[in-house]
């Protein structure tokens, strides 16, 4: 089985979305996993969004790239979900994985009222989706969009 782990500042929101979908859509032939620069506080509006489609992150934790458990493999592919903007904080995971970059908007940096953070953090969340399962349909052969 492949593996893929998924990077960026907090692992509060993008890589912990991206590990979720991965693991449900990709039909069993990668595992994924998350971790952040820092580690922090799992963004309660990617929760509630992700509970919308079925998906519960409400038991997940963050974690830090140098958590033993992200160190103890050695992953296909590292894949970073900073945005543009905080590219240059973005980590950089040290692995032998092919290195791909899928830039989204950060959804701790939202604003306004909480309906509008919750609607921006779904088309994070549809956003990260597709690419997820656009990856799938490029890097698995087997894979079949009805997933």
């Amino acid at each position: 089985m492949r593996t893929i782990l998924f990077v960026c500042i907090h692992n509060s929101a993008r890589s912990q979305i991206a590990e979720a979908f991965v693991n449900r859509y990709c039909g069993g032939s990668v595992r994924a996993y998350s971790a952040g620069l820092q580690p922090g506080t799992l963004n309660a509006a990617v929760v509630a969004a992700m509970r919308e489609i079925g998906f519960d992150l409400s038991q997940n934790t963050t974690k830090g790239v140098d958590d033993p458990m992200i160190r103890s493999r050695e992953y296909d592919y590292v894949v970073t979900v900073c945005d543009e903007t905080s590219a240059e904080a973005c980590p950089i995971y040290p692995s032998t994985g092919e290195r791909l970059h899928w830039p989204f908007a950060d959804p701790s940096s939202f604003s306004g009222s909480d309906a509008d953070v919750l609607a921006r953090t779904r088309d994070v969340r549809d956003a990260i989706a597709e690419r997820v399962r656009a990856w799938c349909a490029e890097a698995l052969p087997s894979y079949t969009q009805s997933r």
